[in-house]
């Protein structure tokens, strides 16, 4: 299993793209550099008033798919 950590800040604004379908994935740049693309769907439990913001952890297995993503 990888782990691996990241920042995010996306405004509430930003976000909203998602519901009104223009976008669906979430480009992040992991803290080890590792770029990493996820559907913005997993994003949806941290969402605020204010958007998303904070420090991630996320658990991928040995075929890269998603396994755990928690906010730090």
């Amino acid at each position: 299993m990888t782990r691996t950590t990241f920042s995010l800040n996306i405004s509430a604004d930003d976000f909203l793209r998602y519901y009104q379908g223009s976008a669906t994935w979430i480009r992040i740049q992991a803290d080890n550099g590792q770029m990493l693309k996820l559907p913005a769907s997993n994003f949806r439990k941290f969402l605020t008033h204010s958007g998303i913001h904070g420090r991630f952890m996320i658990e991928f297995d040995d075929q890269f798919k998603l396994v755990g993503l928690t906010k730090l």
